[in-house]
């Protein structure tokens, strides 16, 4: 385990479940915080990958986004499988250095996006057929947590991630506008994605809420769909021939999103296969948030200047 903090500590709690698996190292540049997690799971603490024992097959990286690049390449060079945190790297060339890397060294690249494998999303992707428009709303408390990247990084890259799953393609015309409120990056962000097949997707993240909300809302024809993330429930709102609309909750297998994540890593490692959610696709999507990024920087300037222009 790479990283030690929050998401690192989740990791282990799931690891330490799998009878199959043996824990060789926790690693940290937080030696106190290494110490810890090490101790409570039962396996030697490292201040650096260098420190680690040889022979190891997989490792899970959840270090700060802009290190992504360095560990997960030195973990992939010595023929290590690894499972990345979301977003896959820092920037696109970072991330293509990841994707490059792993092919090259015949390793597995998975990336740590969570909510493909929500029970809610896995149900969804059973009835899906031709979408149309999406509007979705991430929101969540104010924190300390992934304050090193803006919003669009830390939280509506999930469902960035999922609407290009489901889509198929990249959007052809991005509008975007988003606020710094807390940290001097984007807390606040509104996106508007339109497919060349002329699906439309409107997407809003907060790190700024009142509340924390996980809800996604798909139309495609004669259908309506309402997924909450949280809840795991999925439901469907069909219309018939004769103008009558029929209620359906979708059967989900409710469980936990990481520990389906981490099995299905773990399943790729030892049965050599391509992940469910490869480098690739993990690029796909930092890709697409970071065209997002690029438009609310010059949607700023604009409306800096028009501040300036009345002050």
């Amino acid at each position: 385990m790479i990283g030690a903090g929050v998401f690192g500590r989740h990791h282990l709690r799931i690891l330490s479940r799998f009878e199959a698996v043996e824990l060789a190292g926790v690693v940290d540049i937080d030696a106190n915080r290494a110490a810890a997690a090490a101790s409570e799971y039962g396996c030697p603490a490292c201040g650096s990958i260098d420190q680690l024992a040889e022979g190891l097959d997989a490792a899970v990286v959840a270090v700060p986004t802009s290190a992504h690049a360095e560990v997960g390449c030195a973990l992939l060079e010595d023929g290590v499988d690894v499972l990345m945190e979301k977003p896959i790297a820092i920037d696109v060339a970072s991330g293509q250095r990841l994707v490059d890397t792993a092919a090259r060294h015949g390793r597995i690249l998975q990336v740590g996006h969570l909510e493909r494998f929500n029970p809610a999303i896995t149900a969804l992707k059973k009835i899906i057929r031709l979408p149309l428009f999406f509007e979705i709303h991430r929101l969540s408390l104010p924190g300390p947590r992934s304050l090193d990247v803006d919003v669009v990084l830390d939280l509506m890259i999930h469902d960035l991630d999922i609407v290009l799953d489901l889509v198929g393609e990249m959007p052809e015309e991005i509008r975007a506008a988003g606020l710094s409120v807390l940290s001097d990056k984007v807390d606040i962000a509104s996106v508007r994605l339109a497919f060349p097949g002329g699906c439309v997707a409107n997407l809003t993240a907060s790190r700024v809420s009142t509340d924390r909300v996980r809800k996604l809302r798909l139309f495609q024809p004669h259908q309506y769909i309402s997924l909450d993330y949280q809840k795991q429930d999925t439901i469907a709102f069909t219309v018939s021939g004769n103008q009558q609309i029929g209620f359906q909750p979708l059967p989900v297998a409710k469980d936990e999103p990481l520990r389906l994540e981490v099995e299905a890593f773990l399943d790729a490692v030892r049965t050599r296969s391509r992940p469910r959610v490869p480098g690739e696709d993990g690029l796909r999507a930092l890709g697409a948030a970071r065209d997002i990024i690029a438009k609310i920087e010059v949607h700023s300037k604009l409306v800096a200047q028009r501040i300036q222009s009345l002050t």
